[in-house]
This record gives structure tokens, C-alpha cells and sequence, in this order.
């Protein structure tokens, strides 16, 4: 157990109390954010910078605008336009025509969040920042975690999948966020790190006092091409140049092998957690309990695997200090996380459990901890659909998954966006065996009905896929839709 607080500097020469940075030359700039290798400079460095984005739109009077190259635009494009609205110097990797100042580097995405960085006076180091990445956990870890450092008594925020419109913000707005959480007076964040944020380099320029790896399963292949790729983009968030302190499942496969490969790397301390740290475990619909360090530790989360979230809290936040009993304290006060294994009660003789998982692993977990709650003689009921335009390969696996692991299965669409429902829904009918059946309602409000239609007193109905979603999106509509909301409305009319 060590005070991670004590990492690295807290300070900067630039820090101010200040929401707005201070104004500086961009030569002043350029020379603390050594980090970037600057490959020409164009024009005059003595420029005065105190903004800085990649977003056109957003650029104001003295800032560089970050020309980022995107699968669809080109950020050079809008030069121009950043000009008009006040920037004095543009982050290329070409040189433009244009009567700007210009830093020419190799990729804007691997410099913007440094020089980002030093703008905003570097505000990681003011702030105890702890990233958790995974395929499956994210959201509720941080979640519990940001409740125990809270409850020691460190203002706490949290940044990911329920806080914006992307798991984790670009390094212009992340660094950003991050000044205004230190000059509002908050002392830590916990954030979620998706692999996408590391491919796109949205966290360089962070320092984690923590990082935390949950797990690896299948996602996201549609953007990585392989698990090998996937697990490369995570990995890199354990290194020396994010963090010295690391915290990995030991029981997950892919979490061994990071625990092996930081076993070479100086400097950096390596804490793991499993199943077996915790003893005397009991799980309900809405509650989680077990024994740990010595500690009686109650969790109003159900779900077996939901053991794992609260192990991978408790261990990082004993790795920044906080004694047992206060950890027990923070986990105890953490509230129920929307849409992750959510007990959907409207006085129904069966019951109702709406949870995020879409991935293949996350719906055996789900359906798996749905089971241990149930008679044996009772059933698993799932409602599920798979996502549209994405990972393709988890179509089929997600079919076998629901009809090994439910007695009855309703597949339906999740959001299809530009796809047709009924081929997402005929992928995932391929991978349901000869044996087994599944029923089909595109529809997903009527598959919601039908499953609540034929459940039996002490049957268990989960709705998965969409979780805290309050939208669907069908082709460029995004209408309101929430499993939570509907499953209520629902119940109550048939009451």
C-alpha cells in the first residue's frame, strides 16, 4: 500500500487558480512540451497562445487549432476557417498555405494532448487521476471507486460512458476538463480509458496516479481488426509513461499476460487482484456482499461478476492510500449503477434486470449471475439485440451465448443505425445451434412485452445490450428510447 498522491510532481510553474490558462508565447510553450518532436516551425513562435483545440468551431482568439486527420475530414481543410475565428498558429503535418504560424509534426493526435498539456499547466499532476480500461467493468469500477475516494473525503469526479458523449474526450477537451476539475477544487478523477482512446492518443499528456486493467473479451474488432491489435491499445496504458502503479485481474488471461510483461518493466509497481481475495461471498438481485482484508464489505450492486468491479476498486484505492474500512465505507455508499445489472421493480411476480452487456462475455456474466438467483426450476428470459455498425464477428458468438445460458431467448434490434435490423438479427441467428431456439421481434418494445408476456412467477427477464442508453438510433433518426423506462411503462400496464 502506497500513497500514489506523492507521484510525481503537483505543480507546475504555469499552475494557477485560474479556470483560463495563461497567456503565453507559443515558443515558451513549445520548450516545456518536450514531448513533441517538432519537425518544423513556420512562421513566428512569439505568438501569444492560451487556447487550444481540434475542433474548428470551437477555436477562439489566441489558440492553435489542431488539423487533425480524420477517417472522413481533414482537419487541415478548416484552417481557414480557425484563422477567421482568432487562431494565431495550427498544430499540421504538412505545411499549409496559409499566413499562420505553423508547427509541423509527424501525427497531430500523438502531440496535440502534450502541447495541450502544458497549456492548461499541465493538470493531471494537480489531480489524483486513475484510468480503468477493459472490455467489461469500466463504468461500474470507476463508479465504486470514485464513491471510496469520495468517502475519504477527496472531491471526486468521474469521466466516462455516463458522463459525456464519448467514453473518453479528446486530448484538447481532456485536458481541458481536467484544468477546470483542479481550479473548481476537485482532488481526484477517475476516468474510463477506452482502446479507441489510445489508439487515437486522447490520453498522451495524462499522468495516472493508478491505472486499472479489468479485462479483455471481444469488441470492438470492427476498429482494432484483431484481439491482438485490441489488447496491444489497451496495454500501452501500462507503461512509464503513463503510470508507475498498476492495478491488473490476474484471473483474466490477457491480464496475466500484463502482469508477466510489467514484471520487466523498472519502476513500475504492479498490484493484482482475483476472486479468491474475497471470502464469504452472497449475491442478491440489488446487493453484493463479501469479506475482504478483514473488512464485512456490502455492495448495493448484484451479480456475481460485479465481485470483480468491486475487487478492482478496492485494490486501487489501497494502492492510493485509503485503509481498508474506509474502502468497505465507500463501497457501501456507492449507489446503483443505471443500466448495469439495474432491478427493474414495478410489484411483477418475476423479475426484471436491464444491464449494459454487449459484448459476449458480458452477456454470459449477466445471464450466468441472472441464473444464481433463481429456482432451479425457474427460468432465464433474455431480450437482446447487437449494435449496427460494428464488430460483426460478435454477432454470431452473442446467439450462442443467449441460447446456452437462457431457457428462452427473444432477439431483437439494439441500434442498427444505417444496417438493417433484420440482418443483424440473422447474423446472430447463425450462431444458435440446431438444438436450440430463439424468437424474433424487431421491434424491441414488443420483445420487451413478449418476454414480459410469458414470464412465469419467479423468472428472471433480462433486457441487454443497451443498459443507461435514453436513445435508438435507426438510420440518421435517434429516437427516445430507454429499456429502464419502457420495462416500467410496461409493467405498470400490465399491472
Amino acid at each position: 500500500m502506497r500513497d500514489a498522491s506523492d507521484r510525481g510532481p503537483q505543480n507546475s510553474d504555469q499552475v494557477t487558480d485560474m479556470a483560463t490558462p495563461v497567456m503565453r508565447s507559443l515558443g515558451e510553450i513549445l520548450a516545456n512540451a518536450s514531448e513533441v518532436k517538432v519537425r518544423e516551425i513556420v512562421g513566428d513562435i512569439s505568438v501569444k497562445v492560451v487556447e487550444i483545440t481540434h475542433d474548428s468551431s470551437q477555436v477562439v482568439d489566441n489558440s492553435i487549432f489542431c488539423c487533425v486527420v480524420g477517417e472522413q475530414r481533414d482537419g487541415h481543410n478548416f484552417a481557414e476557417a480557425a484563422k477567421k475565428l482568432g487562431a494565431v498558429a495550427l498544430l499540421v503535418q504538412r505545411r499549409l498555405d496559409i499566413d499562420l504560424t505553423q508547427i509541423v509534426v509527424d501525427d497531430v493526435r500523438s502531440s496535440m494532448g502534450f502541447i495541450a498539456a502544458e497549456i492548461f499547466g499541465r493538470p493531471s499532476k494537480r489531480l489524483k487521476v486513475v484510468g480503468v480500461t477493459g472490455t467489461n467493468g469500466k463504468t461500474t469500477t470507476a463508479h465504486f471507486l470514485a464513491s471510496i475516494l469520495n468517502q475519504h473525503g477527496w472531491s471526486t469526479t468521474v469521466f466516462g460512458t455516463l458522463s459525456g458523449t464519448r467514453t473518453t474526450p479528446e486530448s484538447t477537451d481532456l485536458q481541458r476538463a481536467f484544468a477546470a476539475e483542479a481550479s473548481g477544487g476537485r482532488q481526484a478523477v477517475v476516468m474510463e480509458v477506452s482502446s479507441h482512446a489510445m489508439t487515437l492518443r486522447r490520453v498522451e499528456g495524462t499522468n495516472f496516479c493508478v491505472t486499472i486493467f479489468t479485462n479483455l473479451g471481444q469488441d470492438h474488432l470492427d476498429f482494432h481488426k484483431t484481439t491482438e491489435e485490441y489488447f496491444a491499445a489497451k496495454a500501452r496504458l501500462f507503461s512509464g509513461q503513463f503510470t508507475g502503479v498498476c492495478v491488473v485481474n490476474r484471473d483474466d488471461v490477457h491480464g496475466s499476460l500484463l502482469i508477466d510483461s510489467l514484471a520487466a518493466e523498472p519502476g513500475i509497481v504492479c498490484a493484482t487482484f482475483g476472486a479468491d481475495d474475497a471470502t464469504q461471498v452472497e449475491t442478491s438481485v440489488g446487493k453484493l456482499g463479501f469479506k475482504w482484508r478483514g473488512e464485512k464489505i456490502q455492495v448495493s450492486c448484484g451479480g456475481q461478476f460485479n465481485l470483480m468491479n468491486a475487487l478492482a476498486a478496492a485494490t486501487a484505492a489501497a494502492e492510493l492510500g485509503v485503509a481498508p474500512r474506509d474502502i468497505a465505507k465507500g463501497l457501501a455508499a456507492a449507489s446503483a449503477v443505471p443500466g448495469r445489472f439495474e432491478s427493474i421493480d414495478a410489484g411483477q411476480k418475476f423479475g426484471v434486470i436491464v444491464d449494459y452487456a454487449h459484448t459476449p462475455e458480458a452477456l454470459q456474466n449477466v445471464l450466468t449471475a441472472a441464473r444464481q438467483l433463481i429456482a432451479k426450476d425457474r427460468r432465464v428470459v433474455v431480450v437482446f439485440g447487437c449494435g449496427g455498425e460494428r464488430d460483426h464477428s460478435k454477432r454470431p458468438k452473442m446467439g450462442s451465448v443467449a441460447t446456452k445460458f437462457a431457457d428462452v431467448v427473444y432477439v431483437t434490434s439494439d441500434n442498427p443505425r444505417h444496417e438493417d435490423a433484420q440482418e443483424i438479427i440473422d447474423q446472430i441467428l447463425s450462431g444458435v445451434g440446431e438444438s436450440r431456439t430463439a424468437q424474433v421481434e424487431v421491434d424491441r418494445r414488443r420483445a420487451i412485452g413478449a418476454a414480459f408476456s410469458n414470464a412465469k412467477p419467479g423468472d428472471i427477464v433480462v433486457i441487454a445490450g443497451k443498459g443507461h442508453e435514453a436513445t435508438q438510433t435507426i438510420g440518421d433518426e435517434e429516437l427516445k428510447f430507454s429499456d429502464a423506462d419502457v420495462s416500467r411503462e410496461l409493467l405498470r400496464f400490465a399491472s
